[in-house]
């Protein structure tokens, strides 16, 4: 709520209620030390809201983001534009939460927009069956892990180093204690080597992680390293904006479908919440994590939808639970169902097809310059790639703040030489011009 009044009286029947006799008591228990005294903080005189109003918004321009600059910035969140009828539909207070209701009499829009994020999930992806999402990417892949080791009572995960870094350490972090191997495939030039996969390959290998595009931006060979994963399970990490051009995981071999749901119609929001995309094959349903909506007829004879599976620990055996995760990111899957639906079958590629002919404009300029090459020479991207440079990359995005333009530098670069580049539907060839003449006066 961004405004909550009180007047004087109902601070006094708040105090009387309470039994205390003033508001400085309430706050008798932090201790002296940790309080700050009013004259201390230098607050300005009181004001009227309408100039409050005003003064936070020219503290917040101080600030740079997406809206008052020329964004770059990838890695997993990017600055695709959002139809406003997302914004209008998705703020109705009936849809308003971000939690699966328990009562399907008194939910069924709820309940219907979950199934068909779910099924056009299972259409994008490829997969049989979807859940209605997880926290975030991260989580995903994690739970997309535990679910394999569950399945075939394996206890080693295979991930590329080409997954997002910061993915990887949720990986890591999850299994810590569990009693579970996590050994890293080494790329070759950026990509996978199958031979680095089948070298590392053992009876205990519950399932092999990559992502695709991968962190560098560049497409993988997914057919080829499923044809080398034997009996374990094959994770597929993808954006979904950019799967809708590329042949689907559920047809190139994969087992499970991973991905961040943020480019549906998600702003990027300062990094979160996002919300998690999970979908497998029908065999795992009863191994899958979160919640599973499915459709039904009532006594009546019509459509009905319902919670059909939530596996968690609160409404089963603790020791047969699939995960402790106990709810979904609702509210964000709403958003994401309605981007969907009205960009459609063609829309989507279509976004898909623009963000790759900025990436490809921008990389022809990138290639003729001096001090600044394509990662490997490889032009196998769709909306971002990495670029090497000779100068320093901390100093490039540095300075481009000043301009205005915000760059990106892959986390897990320590040669200070590396520069993560994405290019949205967004991006218009004047925004990339200036990027590009920036560069060019890098020196």
């Amino acid at each position: 709520m961004t405004n909550i009044p009180q007047t004087n009286k109902d601070v006094e029947d708040m105090l009387l209620t309470i039994g205390i006799n003033n508001v400085d008591e309430l706050f008798k228990i932090i201790p002296e030390k940790y309080r700050y005294d009013i004259e201390s903080l230098e607050l300005n005189d009181f004001q009227s809201e309408q100039e409050i109003d005003l003064d936070l918004s020219i503290l917040s321009n101080s600030n740079l983001h997406a809206q008052n600059s020329i964004c770059f910035l990838g890695g997993g969140s990017y600055d695709h534009y959002i139809p406003r009828i997302v914004d209008t539909l998705s703020s109705r207070s009936e849809f308003y939460t971000a939690y699966t209701p328990y009562q399907p009499e008194v939910s069924q829009g709820t309940l219907q927009y979950l199934y068909e994020f779910q099924s056009m999930l299972c259409q994008l992806s490829g997969m049989e069956i979807a859940n209605a999402s997880l926290y975030d990417c991260a989580s995903s892949i994690a739970e997309a892990c535990s679910m394999s080791i569950k399945s075939d009572k394996r206890n080693r995960i295979l991930i590329s180093d080409m997954v997002n870094p910061n993915y990887i350490e949720v990986v890591k972090t999850y299994f810590k204690e569990r009693n579970v191997k996590i050994d890293i495939i080494k790329s070759s030039n950026g990509l996978i080597n199958n031979n680095s996969i089948e070298n590392i390959m053992s009876d205990d290998v519950a399932c092999i992680v990559v992502q695709n595009p991968n962190y560098y931006g560049l497409i993988e060979n997914i057919e080829k390293i499923s044809a080398v994963k034997e009996e374990s399970l094959l994770i597929c990490v993808s954006d979904p904006i950019s799967m809708s051009l590329l042949k689907s995981p559920g047809d190139s071999g994969c087992d499970v479908y991973v991905g961040e749901g943020q480019p549906l119609g998600n702003y990027m929001q300062l990094g979160g919440p996002y919300i998690g995309l999970f979908a497998t094959k029908l065999k795992y349903a009863r191994k899958m994590p979160g919640r599973i909506i499915g459709k039904t007829i009532d006594l009546d004879g019509k459509n009905g939808y319902v919670m059909t599976l939530q596996t968690r620990e609160q409404h089963i055996r603790r020791e047969r639970a699939t995960s402790n995760i106990c709810t979904n990111q609702g509210l964000l899957a709403l958003r994401c169902t309605i981007y969907m639906a009205l960009l459609g079958k063609q829309g989507l590629p279509g976004v898909a097809k623009l963000c790759y002919n900025n990436a490809q404009y921008a990389a022809s300029a990138i290639e003729k310059m001096d001090n600044f090459a394509l990662f490997e020479d490889n032009r196998s991207f769709i909306k971002e790639f990495v670029v090497k440079t000779k100068l320093s990359a901390k100093n490039i995005q540095r300075e481009a703040i000043k301009r205005n333009i915000l760059i990106d530098i892959p986390v897990n670069d320590l040669s200070d030489n590396l520069l993560l580049l994405a290019f949205t539907e967004k991006r218009s060839r004047n925004d990339i011009d200036k990027l590009i003449e920036y560069l060019l006066s890098c020196k």
